[in-house]
C-alpha cells in the first residue's frame, strides 16, 4: 500500500500516519526527518541539502524527490509507505509519479484530512509548549494541571512564535495556494479519498482505515 497523507497544519495527519503503521507494519515518511537524518549521516544528498539549509534557502525539488527515492528503496518500504506532509506542490507530485514509475509503483491511495480553517486556528493557537522538557499542551484540549506550568518538570509554558494566529494565518494560505492542488492531481487519477478531520481521534483513525480498505 503505497499512499499519501495530506491536510492542513495542525490537521493531525502525522498521528493518523502513526496509527495506520501500527496497524499495516509500513513506515511513515516525513521529509523533515529524511533531511536532518541525511544532513546528520553526512549523505551526498545531505550535504548537497546541508548547502541551501545554511544560506536559508528552500531545499531543491530534485534533491529532496532523491531522498525520498532512495527511502523509498529500503526493504523496509517495499511493502509499502506512507508520505507524510509530502508532497507540498503539483510539481514535487509529478516528480514523485515519476520515479516511483521507474521503480514499478505508484500511489494507490491518497486521504486527505479535511479540517476547517477555524478549526486549525483554534488547535495551534491553543498550544503551549515547556520551556524546560519541551512537553507539549493546548489551553482547551489537553490543560496543565497548574495554569502556566508543565506537569512533568515544573518549568513556564510559552506559546511559540508559529503558533500565534498571524503565523497560523499564513501558514494556511501557503496550504491553499501551493499544497491543496496536489489533491487536484491525484483526484485525476482517482485516487483521493476525503476524511472529516474533526472529533475524537480513534472515530478519525477508523473513517482513515475504512476510506483505504473501500
Amino acid at each position: 500500500m503505497d499512499l499519501i497523507m495530506l491536510g492542513p497544519p495542525g490537521c493531525g495527519k502525522g498521528t493518523q500516519a502513526k496509527m495506520l503503521v501500527e496497524k499495516y507494519g509500513i513506515p511513515q515518511i516525513s521529509t523533515g526527518d529524511l533531511l536532518r537524518e541525511a544532513v546528520k549521516n553526512g549523505t551526498d544528498l545531505g550535504k548537497e541539502a546541508k548547502k541551501f539549509m545554511d544560506a536559508g534557502k528552500l531545499v531543491p525539488d530534485e534533491v529532496v524527490i532523491g531522498m525520498v527515492r532512495e527511502r523509498l528503496e529500503k526493504e523496509d518500504a517495499k511493502k509499502g509507505f506512507i508520505l507524510d506532509g509530502f508532497p507540498r506542490t503539483v510539481p514535487q507530485a509529478e516528480a514523485l509519479d515519476k520515479s516511483l514509475s521507474q521503480m514499478g509503483r505508484k500511489i494507490q491511495s491518497v486521504i486527505n484530512i479535511d479540517v476547517p480553517d477555524h478549526e486549525v486556528v483554534a488547535r495551534l493557537s491553543g498550544r503551549r509548549t515547556c520551556k524546560g522538557c519541551g512537553a507539549m499542551y493546548h489551553v482547551k484540549f489537553k490543560k496543565p494541571e497548574k495554569d502556566g506550568a508543565c506537569d512533568k518538570c515544573g518549568a513556564e509554558l510559552y506559546q511559540r512564535d508559529d503558533d500565534n494566529e498571524d503565523t497560523i494565518s499564513r501558514r494556511l494560505q501557503v496550504y491553499h495556494d501551493q499544497t491543496a492542488p496536489v489533491k487536484g492531481h491525484y483526484q485525476e487519477k482517482g485516487v483521493v479519498a476525503d476524511v472529516p478531520g474533526v472529533g475524537e481521534i480513534d472515530g478519525i483513525t477508523q473513517a482513515v482505515i475504512k476510506a483505504l480498505e473501500d
